[in-house]
């Protein structure tokens, strides 16, 4: 059964697969995002495809990040549309969830949206200086819970 936006989550009809997957609906996706603190930013531009991590916070529903001058600044200004990931797991109910979102990047050069976005708590794992902020507004949100495969036979 494929979900249907505002209809919350679904299960697969498959008697088979009806424990192993659940589409998750868009709050739930942001409710689950607003905790993460990386992702990965998939840009396609010039013919290839590169994925980036990077460190991000939630304003609003829209993505924003911190970067340099460099292959994911000019790639992402040559793309616009892009594809952001990110996913986490809950140990004590052994699930993991996974949320990719799909939009348009656009990289902030008005003041008052570097200024809002210097406001916002975005800390970046690397000591590189990230002059320049991105802001992903979303045009499909999609995501997915799911228990988590443990090998009980690891030593």
């Amino acid at each position: 059964m494929a979900a249907r936006p505002g209809n919350g989550p679904t299960r697969p009809t498959s008697p088979a697969s009806a424990e192993a997957m659940e589409i998750l609906d868009e709050p739930t996706c942001w409710e689950l995002m607003a905790g993460a603190e990386v992702g990965r930013l998939a840009v396609a531009a010039a013919g290839d495809i590169d994925i980036f991590p990077v460190n991000f916070v939630l304003d609003g529903h829209a993505v924003v990040f911190r970067t340099a001058e460099g292959t994911k600044l000019v790639e992402l200004v040559m793309a616009g549309r892009v594809a952001f990931e990110t996913d986490g797991s809950d140990s004590e109910r052994e699930r993991a969830w996974s949320v990719v979102i799909k939009g348009e990047a656009r990289l902030l050069d008005r003041f008052d949206d570097i200024y809002r976005a210097e406001a916002l708590p975005l800390e970046s794992w690397s000591g590189t200086p990230k002059e320049r902020f991105v802001r992903i507004e979303p045009t499909r949100v999609t995501g997915r819970r799911f228990p988590i495969a443990m090998r009980r036979d690891r030593a």
